[in-house]
């Protein structure tokens, strides 16, 4: 292990040097690929780093304790060596989760579609509720937001709502969100005053840029028609509309919320990619997945991951057992506690599985 810790440190030196030598300043492509690798780099350096400082300290303190120091000075080294002992101990553990290998998608921009799942009218203003609450989270990351597609049902709820977010680790926090999400409430058109219980659906996908996917356009049926609205009636007297499908796989993306033909084309385009993207990869990952230990997926997609309980203003994710009294707040987009729950949750299922072999 700190064989590799130390190539890494080497690595990252090296790295430096070559950020800084105008030649590589001057290609920018190149420029951005090292300064991404230096990025991903430093936070193991600097623990490995603080690491040998820490080990050095043990061995100082140690031999301190072998000199004929007088009470109090050798109190006070027992203590620096116990607190660095302890140190070293959560020093290591980190080490081990940030030599996990890595989710090459981690980094990368995501594409989110959100769906009114069983429970008519309700199931859509859930679905709502679960956009707006991912915006705000969006928001709150520094994440930028645009919406794709939305099919608004007539009393303000989504049947279904494709989102992009583009930032800095969207995929790495967000990864966990695929499933199912229930609620228990009771709807606004609920006379009886009943609580129900409805559901929508999430699926995340990793943004896939032209250079990690390439499709042909030989692989591409487009068919292009008018733009429609609630009833059916025409919204758009030109044919602007544009519906693609991924022969190879059978993929069908429809986006006709521009009024540019153009405009629809690049947004299904970008949808269209992250799903074939994201079905390659989950027939590439299925045996894995059927055999991996972590509870944590983002596999099945049909899996109920959590329920929302209003009249109690909790929260359960059932993947990790983990119930919060914050029902408000997590509607309001913090959801942090929520996501670092599941990131913990999943590395210390990783280094167990490594652990076992």
């Amino acid at each position: 292990m700190y064989d590799q810790l130390q190539s890494i440190e080497d690595r990252y030196e090296e790295l430096g040097e070559l950020l800084s030598d105008p030649e590589v300043v001057s290609d920018t492509k190149r420029f951005m690929e090292l300064s991404k690798e230096e990025a991903n780099t430093r936070e193991t350096v600097a623990t490995y780093r603080r690491y040998k400082e820490v080990v050095t300290g043990i061995a100082d303190a140690e031999e301190m304790l072998g000199e004929n120091l007088d009470a109090e000075m050798a109190e006070l080294a027992k203590e620096e060596l116990s607190d660095l002992k302890k140190e070293k101990e959560a020093l290591e553990e980190q080490i081990k989760i940030l030599l996990l290998p890595k989710d090459p998608n981690d980094d990368k921009n995501i594409i989110m579609e959100i769906r009114g799942a069983a429970g008519g009218d309700e199931a859509a203003l859930f679905a709502g509720d679960l956009f707006t609450m991912y915006q705000r989270y969006a928001e709150a990351q520094g994440w930028k937001t645009e919406v794709m597609e939305a099919n608004v049902t007539g009393i303000g709820g989504y049947k279904e709502v494709i989102m992009m977010i583009s930032g800095e680790n969207v995929f790495s926090k967000l990864k966990y969100e695929s499933g199912a999400h229930r609620v228990q409430r009771v709807p606004s058109t609920e006379s009886q005053g009943r609580i129900h219980t409805s559901t929508a659906t999430v699926v995340i996908m990793p943004e896939a840029p032209e250079v990690e996917l390439d499709i042909e356009d030989k692989d591409i049926r487009t068919d292009i028609y008018h733009a429609s609205g609630a009833g059916g009636q025409h919204v758009n007297k030109t044919a602007s509309a544009v519906r693609l499908t991924h022969l190879p796989t059978g993929v069908v993306v429809a986006m006709q919320d521009e009024r540019s033909q153009l405009k629809n084309r690049e947004k299904a385009m970008k949808v269209l990619r992250a799903r074939v993207y994201d079905k390659l990869q989950q027939e590439a990952q299925s045996e894995y997945d059927a055999n991996r230990k972590s509870a944590v997926g983002t596999g099945d997609r049909s899996e109920r991951i959590r329920t929302y309980n209003f009249p109690q203003n909790r929260v359960t994710d059932h993947r990790i057992g983990l119930t919060i009294q914050k029902l408000d707040q997590i509607l309001a987009g913090k959801l942090d506690e929520i996501v670092d729950a599941l990131i913990v949750y999943d590395q210390t299922s990783k280094l167990e599985e490594l652990q076992n072999g």
